[in-house]
């Protein structure tokens, strides 16, 4: 297959797939249907000239059939009169008149009977195109539904467009608060470890951390001093001495002095 051929082929596809995705059947159908009523104005048209056609014929064979007996009226009185010269004219023309009307009796047979295989099949086609028109309605409101049954369809598994964009933004909304839901637990950790300063702490809150975790402990000792049954346990030596792990002075009075102070 040569280069143009196969190009000429690729473009027909589609410019094929094209029309397909733009053609609306219904408006497809709608055309026919103008077109059959356009066909059948035609038939009718067709008709009525050839019942004009007719009804001018017997016109003109009843105004040569008046001439006829006009002039075998004549013929009459001239015999009447001793004229059998202008009673043979006479009769010789109304021969003729005869002749024209047997011609036109013929034409008006013919006439009558196209007009009557015309009007045959103008019912013929009439028929035809109210059963296309009450098949086109159908076919239309079968297609109608058919698409707003697929754009259901659509909608509810989520192959639409607009419902597969509002998947995406929810996918997205959904993976960043997942990060900052995750960076922010991260934050609390680093924090709780000490790898980050807390630059918000007041002044002395990792005093009051070490002690409540003092406090914590002692609590731990006393319930398990219960439960042996024993007295409960001394405090943590730090908290009596007023001071934490650290070794930092708690509270100590004004008026009381360090012993090295002393010396």
């Amino acid at each position: 297959m040569s280069l143009m051929k196969r190009m000429s082929l690729i473009f027909k596809a589609k410019a094929n797939k094209a029309l397909d995705k733009a053609e609306d059947p219904r408006e497809v159908l709608d055309y026919s249907y103008t077109k059959q009523l356009e066909l059948l104005t035609n038939v009718r048209k067709g008709v009525a000239d050839v019942a004009t056609s007719r009804k001018r014929i017997e016109l003109q064979m009843n105004q040569l059939q008046q001439q006829a007996d006009k002039l075998q009226g004549q013929a009459q009185q001239a015999i009447n009169v001793n004229r059998e010269d202008l009673a043979r004219e006479a009769l010789t023309r109304k021969s003729g008149l005869t002749q024209q009307i047997a011609d036109l009796q013929t034409q008006h047979a013919n006439l009558q009977g196209e007009e009557e295989k015309l009007i045959l099949a103008q019912q013929r086609l009439q028929a035809k195109v109210e059963a296309f028109r009450t098949k086109k309605e159908t076919i239309k409101a079968t297609y109608t539904a058919a698409q707003a049954q697929t754009k259901i369809n659509d909608a509810v598994a989520g192959i639409g467009e607009e419902m597969g964009d509002i998947g995406l933004a929810i996918q997205r909304a959904e993976d960043k608060t997942a990060q900052m839901q995750a960076r922010a637990g991260a934050v609390d950790e680093l924090l709780a470890s000490g790898a980050l300063e807390d630059l918000t702490a007041q002044p002395g809150d990792d005093i009051a951390k070490q002690l409540n975790e003092l406090s914590s402990q002692n609590d731990v000792e006393l319930e398990l001093a219960k439960l042996k049954g024993l007295d409960a346990p001394a405090a943590p030596q730090a908290i009596e001495q007023g001071q934490v792990a650290s070794g930092a002075p708690l509270d100590v009075p004004a008026n009381e002095t360090r012993p090295e102070a002393q010396s």
